[in-house]
């Protein structure tokens, strides 16, 4: 728990930094919240001078009618800055995938930008070709589950289309765990959808196994005494990534608490929990000799997409931007 009170500390140093600038500027403090966390589960020193320095580029280089000139620059900002070491140099290559992204099919959203930061941080070699697989592969899901596929769900699709196996079989097993899932007490629904894409990607795993590392995870956190809703489904996909996922849950109840107990977040109970969960998880990841490189790249990846859409889910122009209707 050493390293977890640390994390703790430095979450809360972050978050009043920013409260203390940008209080003004957010609609919901929640957005701070996850910025700040970001430096966290990447171990990343903040700096709230660069910060503030990197925001205010990413603005100036932005159209006037882009998601990047409104408070959506702050959660784009952490997540350049968290990542490369000289993020302005970066910035032609973020805006080059979303550009790609959009040639493609994919509307003009703040979720789009999210998938572009996931493809300029691969760096792939044909962002062209790539974009149009990840549209593939959305139209797929779209075809599935109309009403529950949305926006949101465009940074999956975009890991998805990083897979080598074919859109047809990727599909067939994305399915099957949602079948099976539900199968075994867990809620129908957009946040199973995403569940069922976050287990997909695990490589040489059955769906059965799958299914049942996940119903051991939910059944722990019941013991726990944590109620897994539905909302929390995407992190007990993400602990099925860690050996025994179902063990780290005592850990990730005292994180909880911890921030619960904080006069500053008490009121956001449920966001805490995903900040344990992404707390806990980053820190066996740069502590453990578990995890292969690439697992933990893959985690790593599905952390920063899990919080970016977080953030974007909380911000009123992104509900706009990820609701269900059209595409």
């Amino acid at each position: 728990m050493e390293k977890a009170n640390r994390s703790i500390d430095s979450y809360i140093q972050n978050y009043s930094q920013l409260r203390e600038k940008y209080r003004w500027q957010v609609t919901d403090q929640s957005v701070l919240m996850m910025v700040a966390s970001l430096y966290i589960s990447s171990n990343r020193t903040f700096d709230i001078d660069r910060f503030t320095d990197l925001a205010d580029y990413i603005k100036s280089e932005s159209g006037l009618f882009s998601p990047l000139r409104s408070e959506s620059r702050f959660t784009f900002a952490a997540l350049l800055d968290t990542k490369f070491e000289n993020p302005k140099e970066k910035f032609p290559a973020f805006i080059a995938a979303y550009q790609a992204l959009v040639s493609a099919g994919f509307s003009k959203n703040t979720f789009t930008y999210i998938s572009a930061m996931l493809l300029a941080t691969e760096n792939p070699d044909d962002l062209k070709s790539l974009s149009e697989r990840a549209r593939s592969i959305y139209k797929k899901m779209r075809e599935e589950h109309l009403f529950l596929t949305g926006h949101s769900d465009y940074p999956l699709a975009v890991m998805l289309a990083q897979n080598e196996l074919q859109s047809d079989e990727m599909i067939f097993q994305i399915e099957d765990l949602y079948s099976k899932l539900s199968q075994n007490g867990f809620r129908k629904g957009n946040d199973l959808q995403s569940m069922s894409h976050i287990l997909s990607l695990h490589e040489n795993s059955t769906a059965d196994d799958l299914v049942a590392l996940s119903t051991e995870i939910y059944d722990r956190m019941k013991k726990e005494g944590i109620k897994p809703k539905t909302m929390f489904y995407p992190q007990i996909a993400l602990l099925t990534f860690m050996e025994k996922g179902s063990d780290h849950l005592t850990e990730i109840k005292e994180v909880w608490e911890q921030l619960n107990a904080e006069k500053l977040f008490k009121w956001k109970k449920d966001i805490n929990f995903m900040m344990a969960v992404n707390f806990v998880i980053s820190d066996k990841i740069d502590h453990s000799s578990l995890l292969q490189t690439n697992l933990s790249t893959t985690i790593e990846i599905l952390i920063k997409a899990q919080q970016a859409a977080s953030i974007s889910a909380i911000s009123g122009a992104a509900v706009v931007a990820s609701s269900n209707g059209g595409e």
